[in-house]
């Protein structure tokens, strides 16, 4: 289904969103890492802390018992509730889960825990709302090849990304056991890519977005529907050579 610009939240390039030709890049990485996760939340009761637009929930939600969609911004809580009905969404602060204690099975982290000034206090929070045995899902962008040779974020919106290590140690220092920490690949089609772009498509993109003023971006039709035909299935979550991908993918367990 193809979303219009009006019928999709403002455009950030931090809120991912389906059916837009222009994000589809994004949009396949990020539902590549749900779909790798979905496993985890067959029937079970899932949390996830930061939404979004509701996509990701709404994939969840075909295999979990119950899901419950939480975001601070009051825009995407009431987008989610008017176009995905098997997903409950609540406003809320991921410093305070609106939860009770030791009452979900699984919270799904997918691109957000990179934006916390607290990281450890929402970490805390997860493991509280998780019963004994349950488990966190998060995805979070590799530090080492987002913003390779600096611990400062080169996106204005991150406050701390994490290389695969750093991710490892703050799980555990919060209490978590981890069962798995993957990262996210280009598979061959989009290595394919790089290769006709100069060794790049996310470079490629970028110069078209950055070298134009906001909301005026000129694609070029070939670099457009080069970006709109990539799928999920185009992107390979393994643990070999997790220092080199593009997204870290863990899966940790609460005691």
């Amino acid at each position: 289904m193809t979303t219009t610009r009006a019928e999709a939240l403002h455009l950030t390039g931090e809120r991912t969103v389906p059916g837009v030709p222009e994000e589809n890049y994004w949009y396949a990485r990020h539902e590549a890492a749900y779909r790798a996760l979905l496993p985890y939340c067959t029937d079970a009761t899932v949390l996830e802390a930061g939404c979004g637009e509701g996509y990701g929930a709404a994939l969840i939600a075909r295999h979990a018992r119950r899901v419950l969609a939480l975001d601070y911004d009051e825009q995407a809580i009431a987008h989610v509730g008017r176009r995905y009905p098997g997903v409950g969404p609540v406003r809320g602060n991921l410093a305070f889960l609106p939860v009770g204690t030791a009452t979900v099975d699984v919270v799904a982290n997918f691109q957000v825990i990179e934006h916390l000034w607290d990281q450890n206090g929402f970490l805390a929070e997860c493991l509280r709302v998780l019963r004994p045995g349950g488990r966190l899902l998060v995805t979070t962008p590799n530090r080492l090849t987002f913003t390779p040779g600096s611990d400062t974020p080169l996106n204005p919106y991150h406050t701390r990304e994490l290389a695969p290590s750093e991710l490892d140690g703050l799980l555990r220092a919060n209490g978590f056991e981890v069962e798995l920490l993957h990262g996210l690949h280009h598979g061959e089609a989009v290595r394919a890519l790089d290769e006709r772009y100069g060794g790049s498509i996310i470079d490629a993109q970028l110069d078209v977005v950055m070298g134009s003023l906001p909301g005026q971006a000129s694609w070029p039709e070939g670099l457009l529907a080069d970006v709109a035909a990539i799928r999920a299935e185009d992107f390979a979550i393994h643990g070999d050579d997790l220092g080199a991908s593009l997204d870290l993918v863990a899966v940790a367990v609460r005691p």
